[in-house]
């Protein structure tokens, strides 16, 4: 498959470019500054480099030609030291990925959340409810933006006919194990860390096997 990934100089994003590479799919990646992506990947004959912002619909529309699926590890950037813009920009920013989706005959989606975004298969779980509960009260416009997202894909998404899945992630470590478990949260077998190795793992087998469509498991180390 040719698959486009957001958020691809990132730390998870660099790693879905990998698991992606090593199974033999093309890679276009659209970045706001693509020169941050590490060498071998620049000059990867299976990768292709588009530059852009976000809300640049026309740049979006040229890197997606040709694609079969969007990959995004796109999310606000949690910061105690920063202010936040209060706009939910990326819950913005999906609208337009997949209004250009829609027009580029790209049907298929999997994007980054987290347990901000609450799903009715959840369970009780006191970590997740205390955690989600810190970054509401705390840094309460990340916590909108987040859940913006999730209401983004679940409506929008739908209405054009997208193949959404939400992959629902924790605290993100860099641990290399690739093992992970998909469920929902307090579902007994979910735990509170997740390694990117892993969150790249799972993306890249969602994309070849399509078990979560349309839903938003809660993604953990297995």
């Amino acid at each position: 498959m040719h698959v486009l990934i957001l958020g691809a100089t990132g730390p998870s994003g660099v790693l879905f470019i990998r698991e992606a590479l090593a199974h033999s799919h093309a890679v276009t990646i659209y970045a706001r500054s693509p020169h941050k992506l590490p060498e071998d990947l620049a000059i990867n004959a299976h990768v292709t480099v588009h530059k852009g912002e976000l809300d640049e619909e026309a740049a979006l529309s040229d890197a997606m030609d040709g694609v079969d699926a969007v990959l995004s590890a796109l999310g606000p950037n949690a910061s105690f030291t920063t202010s936040y813009p209060t706009d939910r920009p990326f819950g913005r920013a999906y609208s337009l990925i997949l209004r250009v989706m829609k027009e580029k005959n790209v049907h298929r989606l999997i994007a980054l959340g987290t347990p901000s975004i609450t799903d009715e298969e959840d369970r009780a779980s006191l970590r997740f409810a205390l955690a989600t509960r810190l970054l509401r009260y705390v840094l309460n416009a990340v916590y909108e933006d987040v859940r913006a997202i999730g209401r983004t894909l679940r409506t929008e998404g739908t209405a054009l006919d997208i193949q959404w899945t939400i992959a629902r992630v924790p605290m993100l470590t860099n641990a290399t194990e690739t093992r992970w478990h998909a469920g929902y949260v307090g579902d007994g077998k979910s735990a509170f860390t997740l390694s990117r190795a892993a969150f790249a793992a799972f993306v890249i087998h969602e994309l070849e096997h399509n078990e979560w469509v349309g839903k938003a498991p809660a993604i953990t180390d297995g």
